[in-house]
């Protein structure tokens, strides 16, 4: 039998860190960022008996899902709460979390007991291997809960004497609404899925099906805040007209049906934040783009000032409406970086198409944390570019990407090669690029907790220094 303890140290009281874990997101927010895990139940308590279960790939074999089951064993708010797994890899699994507080400043000490998998074999392998194949998996998880407690309670806390807000998510499943429901739950916010299905009774989900144009209006009366996050994604597959025409309807067909919808019920939300892109911009080289640049040509561009221009129907009723121009957000479980590990790992990465086209960039945190400060700041209105205040050339991004995973980032790939690869969509994606700058958001006051790519890529892969 193994222990591991760990403390965090956080500016909150302990009243308000202990409400933290007690909300259903902070589950989410707690799993390791290079985790990717699904969700599949979490009862909101802590309480003795509730139960949270997730499901994730198996080390060295991703394509094999494993099974975790955490049932809580004790419950005694705001000093102590404890779980143990009652299925999963490990053959025991027991946490006791423990929260005290000195002036002001709570730590939480978290103490675990574990047995290695295949009992009597498996410390046999741990110890040959100096007993830090399972410790140093488990370490690098509580650093990463350590942060994520810290940061979220430090974002909350800039908002705490404002009203909690109700909202509705639409675009909830993606990699950035999964984390933005999750940190908006451990808030204190009322929020809710918009959901393409039909809604699972008893769960905060309402149902809609915008292709065909179905939206209750009864369902959205209410709410104070409405965020769209969805539409078909743009770099999922190769372009042709069908696949086109399908990333321009599913975003036409869902943003003008709830901004319709929203602009004639008798108590309108206070905002409308819907997603936008840096696709804006275009191809435009060495330019220094921000806000106030005008738009650039193409397939891309045409989509985004189409999309920005479905809320008209919301702005013209008052409401205030937030568009979002998103960079590349990093994050190991998804989207762009998670496509470029498997090669850089095994030593094969590189350039792209020479590598002096710019990357516009964002951490996941600060994207989900950027929304947050959009939502809850009235005089926020408008198109706000969503990317950190230091962009990079692709040939800086490889050669950063290859050191923090300490693997070589010299194999160039030619720009003819992605193009056969990805089609059209290798221009705009990939070999064009904008230098984007995040200029009203940062005089909106909100203050990048990722400034520089390294320290980004490091805290989404868990590899800190």
């Amino acid at each position: 039998m193994y222990k591991y303890t760990h403390e965090s140290v956080v500016d909150a009281d302990i009243e308000t860190t202990f409400q933290w874990f007690e909300h259903e997101g902070s589950f989410r927010r707690l799993m390791p960022p290079w985790e990717v895990a699904e969700e599949v139940r979490a009862d909101d308590s802590l309480e003795v008996g509730s139960q949270r279960v997730f499901r994730f790939p198996a080390p060295g074999a991703p394509f094999l899902k494993m099974t975790w089951v955490a049932e809580h064993t004790a419950y005694d708010p705001p000093n102590h709460f404890a779980d143990t797994m009652i299925k999963g890899p490990f053959w025991s699994w027991n946490h006791d979390h423990n929260l005290s507080e000195v002036d002001g400043t709570t730590t939480v000490k978290d103490e675990v007991t574990y047995q290695v998998p295949f009992g009597p074999l498996g410390n046999l392998a741990d110890r040959i291997l100096g007993g830090s194949l399972v410790k140093g998996r488990i370490s690098r998880m509580f650093k990463a809960r350590e942060l994520r407690l810290q940061r979220d309670l430090k974002e909350h806390s800039k908002f705490s004497h404002l009203e909690r807000k109700r909202i509705l998510v639409a675009g909830s499943s993606g990699l950035i609404g999964t984390q933005l429901v999750a940190f908006l739950d451990t808030g204190g916010h009322d929020v809710w899925r918009l959901v393409r299905r039909e809604a699972e009774e008893g769960s905060k989900e309402l149902s809609w099906y915008p292709d065909k144009g179905i939206l209750n209006p009864n369902d959205i009366e209410g709410f104070d805040v409405i965020i769209h996050l969805g539409g078909a994604g743009i770099g999922d597959k190769r372009w042709n007209n069908k696949r086109k025409k399908l990333i321009i309807d599913s975003r036409k067909h869902s943003t003008t049906l709830l901004s319709d919808t929203m602009s004639k019920l008798e108590k309108k939300p206070e905002v409308f934040i819907v997603a936008s892109a840096i696709g804006y911009y275009g191809n435009r080289d060495d330019e220094e783009l921000t806000e106030d640049s005008p738009p650039g040509d193409g397939f891309l561009t045409e989509t985004v000032i189409q999309w920005e221009s479905y809320a008209d129907s919301a702005r013209d009723a008052g409401i205030r409406v937030v568009n979002t121009r998103n960079g590349i957000v990093l994050s190991a479980a998804g989207g762009a970086l998670e496509r470029m590990l498997l090669p850089w790992k095994m030593g094969g990465g590189g350039p792209l198409a020479g590598g002096k086209q710019w990357m516009s960039w964002i951490s996941l945190d600060d994207e989900i944390y950027a929304i947050h400060h959009l939502m809850m700041n009235l005089d926020c209105e408008g198109a706000f570019n969503l990317t950190a205040p230091e962009p990079v050339r692709q040939k800086t991004f490889s050669k950063t990407l290859g050191k923090v995973l300490r693997r070589p980032a010299f194999a160039p790939i030619p720009g003819f090669a992605m193009k056969i690869l990805f089609g059209e969509l290798a221009g705009p994606l990939l070999i064009e690029g904008q230098k984007v700058m995040p200029k009203r958001i940062q005089e909106a006051g909100y203050e990048f907790l990722h400034k520089d790519l390294e320290s980004a890529l490091r805290d989404s892969l868990g590899i800190w220094r």
